[in-house]
């Protein structure tokens, strides 16, 4: 299936039911911890990832990988920056936004913090997701070290193409590798879920829906 495609269909499922999915084809846990929050609005997001790897440094340099990343993206991609454990700095703000959303990208997700909150909220509405909100730079604190490899988010490992999913409830890694078995099996798990209720819903008892699905 085609990446455009799966993104379509990831669009249409819960990302709950992604969650679950992932669970059960990878055997590892796909979701980001909870602290990784929408901090601009709660629109579904769902595109492959284009990964940033920074760490910490005292020399006043510019995130130019993030910045390289923001302008070379395909259109749809979500940005994902690791910090490698520092995370009290905003590693994301308005003027990086405004390149994002210049270049049509999805979203950004972040392992520190985001600043500019009102500014990106009122002139651009662009998604991200961050581990908190924070006013300070990046300058003289940390540097970007690399970009498109393997970097981690919370515990959770996140690869270049590997696609993100997320939502109010939360971010959930597909790997690209597994992506249209999860999809199918989100669907699967979705719809059964929607019997599921009517069936609960019909017969006045949460009871006799578990033991007809099996699922909670």
């Amino acid at each position: 299936m085609e990446l455009k495609e799966l993104i379509k269909g990831f669009r249409t499922v819960a990302t709950a039911s992604v969650a679950d999915a992932v669970d059960k084809i990878s055997g590892q846990t796909g979701f980001l911890p909870e602290h990784f929050k929408p901090r601009i609005n709660d629109q579904k997001i769902v595109g492959p990832a284009v990964t940033i790897s920074e760490g910490p440094t005292s020399e006043f340099l510019p995130p130019q990988h993030a910045l390289d990343a923001i302008d070379e993206a395909a259109e749809g991609s979500v940005i994902v920056i690791s910090t490698n454990g520092t995370t009290d700095v905003a590693l994301w703000g308005g003027l990086m936004t405004a390149g994002a959303v210049a270049n049509k990208l999805e979203a950004a997700v972040l392992d520190g913090g985001v600043r500019d909150l009102v500014e990106i909220k009122r002139d651009f509405d662009f998604p991200v997701y961050s581990r908190c909100v924070n006013p300070g730079t990046t300058l003289g604190r940390i540097k970007t070290l690399s970009a498109n490899e393997e970097v981690s988010m919370g515990g959770v490992l996140v690869n270049p193409g590997d696609i993100l999913v997320g939502d109010i409830d939360g971010i959930v890694v597909v790997p690209k590798g597994i992506a249209e078995q999860v999809l199918a099996m989100s669907i699967e798990i979705d719809q059964r879920e929607a019997e599921q209720a009517r069936l609960i819903i019909a017969s006045g008892s949460l009871r006799e829906g578990l033991a007809k699905y099996g699922r909670i």
